[in-house]
């Protein structure tokens, strides 16, 4: 698996007692929580994800670790926490809380290259549903409706086609690796290491691509970067990717450009708005492929999961720095 390029950072052991508590909000079957339990020197609380209960906001408090995505106005009011390792790897909910500050004593760590394989995997075969037309074929059979002589011909191949990845993260480097059997031609857009690196240069070459790939995280640099003009400037008959932030794309513009017949598809694992309500434009919108935000899950998910977390608890009580810590002034 490859990780992400965050560079590590020092975490004060001192800072924590012997047997400090741990504070876990994951839906976990019993094996996953006595492994936890092993994992932990002090006391583990196991919350109900997202149940606002005053019992679990009062553990927290008074936790010295945390597992899960808790509430951030839970988390600015717990004294003791020292070290929050996050169920995910954006941190948009707790971008808002007060960091100059809430740093000074409280370490935050996310899930920084775990998705890279499943998420690489999604794109891969939404791509390769709306070049083989997999998609319009799913829908023919729930007719029962026999259309070969229709779908054959507008179908198309994946060889050779010009990928941009907006991106250069360990999903970015994970796609690329899948798309190279394929014979495409792959281009990074990214600030330090891109082949394209700003906007004006992103401008000046999108027109390039058969298909670009959204894979940035949500920040005030990246909203709105695919805004009207630039939907607008893809490439005829381009697909859309988008498996980073619901920010990056002006929904509406992406399915005038769909319903209209200019862009040949999208595949969309993340929106602006989620779940994506009934009577959404992107329910019924010709050549668009969602799929629900699931694009990182596997069978071993948690597993994996919990394998980061206690690849971290022992670089802490080894006073090695952690992995994949979050740079809030960067915003991821």
């Amino acid at each position: 698996m490859v990780r992400a390029p965050h560079a590590p950072q020092a975490f004060d052991r001192a800072a924590l007692p012997p047997d400090a508590g741990l504070y876990v909000e994951l839906a976990l079957d019993a094996a996953e929580q006595e492994r936890l339990r092993a994992v932990a020197p002090g006391p583990v609380w196991f919350a109900e994800p997202d149940s606002g209960s005053t019992d679990d906001a009062r553990v927290l408090a008074e936790s010295h670790i945390a597992l899960g995505n808790p509430r951030p106005d839970w988390v600015e009011k717990a004294p003791q926490l020292r070290w929050l390792q996050l169920a995910s790897v954006g941190i948009d909910r707790y971008v808002g809380l007060d960091w100059p500050a809430l740093g000074q004593r409280l370490t935050v760590t996310n899930l920084g290259g775990l998705f890279a394989d499943p998420v690489a995997e999604t794109c891969l075969a939404g791509i390769l549903a709306l070049y083989r037309g997999v998609d319009v074929l799913a829908g023919l059979r729930t007719r029962e409706s026999w259309s070969k002589l229709d779908v054959r011909p507008g179908l198309r191949l994946l060889g050779g086609a010009n990928v941009l990845i907006l991106g250069r993260g360990s999903i970015a480097l994970r796609l690329a690796e899948l798309l190279a059997p394929f014979g495409c031609s792959v281009a990074h857009f990214a600030r330090s290491d891109g082949d394209i690196r700003t906007r004006h240069e992103l401008d000046a070459r999108l027109s390039e691509f058969d298909i670009v790939v959204g894979l940035l995280p949500g920040t005030a640099g990246t909203a709105d970067l695919f805004d009207r003009r630039r939907i607008d400037g893809l490439r005829p008959g381009a697909v859309f990717v988008n498996a980073g932030r619901g920010t990056l794309a002006d929904e509406d513009a992406l399915v005038a450009a769909l319903a209209s017949g200019r862009l040949g598809g999208a595949v969309l694992d993340v929106t602006r708005e989620e779940p994506l309500p009934a009577g959404h434009p992107l329910w019924s919108c010709p050549n668009v492929i969602l799929t629900q935000h699931t694009a990182g899950g596997s069978r071993d998910e948690t597993e994996r999961v919990i394998d980061l977390f206690a690849d971290n608890w022992q670089r802490l009580s080894g006073g090695e720095p952690l992995h994949n810590v979050v740079r809030w002034s960067q915003g991821y």
